[in-house]
């Protein structure tokens, strides 16, 4: 049972950490700090349920991030609808796209599944260009009146900031759960062997579906909030293909198929990602030191940090899952 879990109860205090920790000075700058590791985390969490629990590689899983941002902001800018409801709204719009397109390139395999997951991404993000509604390539913009519902901008800020640390921890819960399940077994067996998991009864198509759908869910929901928080959106920042890389690069950093690894990974990447970004120095090569680290973790580490740990500490399986 997963109350039963040590991970959960760590998931939790993580979750509370994040919160109390700006809180304490109402530290803005540690804020926007932490908003950035918490959607990290919200990504390569929810990656990790393809990547690593069925074996099949999305190179384009930051399309969903960016077609939640999209619907989120229309939701609540245009429409004026309640952020919440609109970032609900976002979330259960591109799981549905994400099933109808999990139905249509599900049944490759292998690298022709890999490269049509790069060619949805860029036939989202051509259509997103050219749709009148969300602004074309110029995007869309977000006024100070869509705050005020949320008592302005200041506390708009602090609200999107714990709405995105509760999406985070619901990530690693949800993360956590189906690792646990029933139906987290028919995903190893897929990823282990597809062929046996099909002989055994596994309908893998219909599996690779439903979780290719549910990964989009939550990043959906991180993206409306997010770009809700930042004021703006366009199709370059919304579908950012170097962000779907990072991804893979901090899912295999911590270590893929584990819920640690993936909060793991993302955070640290994170943290070094925005300390090269704001180097005089390192900012013209964050990707090249980035290609570097997933080269030194393939070859050195190929079970990221958590399998380093695992083979350290074994009995260490029993509470980092």
């Amino acid at each position: 049972m997963i109350l039963r879990r040590p991970l959960l109860w760590l998931i939790l205090a993580l979750a509370a950490l994040f919160v109390w920790l700006p809180l304490r000075n109402h530290d803005v700058a540690l804020r926007e700090d932490l908003i950035l590791v918490a959607v990290a985390i919200i990504l390569t969490s929810n990656l990790n349920l393809m990547i690593g629990y069925t074996g099949y590689v999305n190179f384009g899983h930051i399309v969903f991030y960016g077609l939640g941002g999209y619907v989120g902001l229309y939701l609540a800018t245009v429409l004026n609808w309640n952020l919440i409801v609109a970032a609900l709204i976002a979330g259960v719009t591109v799981s549905v796209l994400a099933l109808l397109f999990g139905l249509g390139i599900l049944r490759l395999r292998g690298a022709y599944f890999a490269l049509a997951t790069i060619g949805v991404l860029v036939a989202v993000q051509a259509f997103v260009a050219n749709f009148e509604p969300w602004g074309r390539s110029t995007g869309m913009y977000v006024s100070f009146a869509s705050y005020a519902p949320l008592g302005g901008a200041r506390r708009a800020l602090w609200i999107t900031y714990y709405l995105i640390i509760g999406v985070m921890a619901l990530s690693l819960v949800l993360s956590l759960g189906i690792r646990r399940s029933k139906f987290g077994l028919g995903l190893f067996a897929i990823r282990e062997d597809e062929d046996a998991a099909i002989v055994l009864g596994v309908n893998a198509t219909v599996y690779k579906a439903i979780i290719y759908s549910v990964s989009a869910f939550l990043p959906a929901v991180a993206g409306a909030l997010m770009f809700f928080k930042n004021g703006m959106i366009d199709p370059s920042i919304a579908f950012e293909y170097m962000l779907s890389l990072e991804g893979i690069v901090m899912l295999m950093l911590g270590g893929q198929g584990t819920v640690a690894g993936s909060a793991l990974g993302g955070a640290l990447y994170e943290r070094l990602r925005s300390y090269l970004l704001t180097s005089p120095r390192l900012s013209e090569f964050h990707l090249v030191i980035a290609g570097a680290l997933l080269l030194l973790v393939v070859r050195l580490a190929p079970g990221g940090l958590i399998g380093w740990l695992y083979r350290l500490v074994p009995r260490s399986r029993e509470v980092v899952e």
